[in-house]
């Protein structure tokens, strides 16, 4: 089982969809943030389920996706995850990724 590691950057892009959400919807942005903590939680089990990012081609960086977003991470080994950052599917995520 892999050990689940939030970047800081990944943790306010976590703030950050919060806040965007709860601007409009206050209800609704726990549960958005939640079930991006949840689909994250696979990761444990399974840390290849993501599709390769290929412009990184040094590295194990994978995303997920969950609704409109994409869920980047690195598998840093056998026992390692960490979560890179959480971005809007319409976002230019290389530049946050290099």
């Amino acid at each position: 089982m892999a050990k689940i590691v939030w970047t800081r950057a990944a943790v306010d892009c976590l703030e950050h969809i919060h806040d965007y959400i709860a601007a409009d919807r206050p209800d609704a942005a726990g549960g958005g943030v939640a079930g991006i903590y949840e689909k994250v939680q696979l990761l444990r089990n399974h840390p290849l389920i993501g599709q390769r990012y290929e412009p990184i081609a040094d590295r194990q960086v994978r995303e997920i996706l969950y609704g409109h977003y994409r869920i980047a991470y690195l598998v840093a080994g056998e026992t390692r995850v960490e979560i890179l950052g959480i971005f809007h599917a319409a976002m230019d995520i290389e530049r946050h990724l290099h």
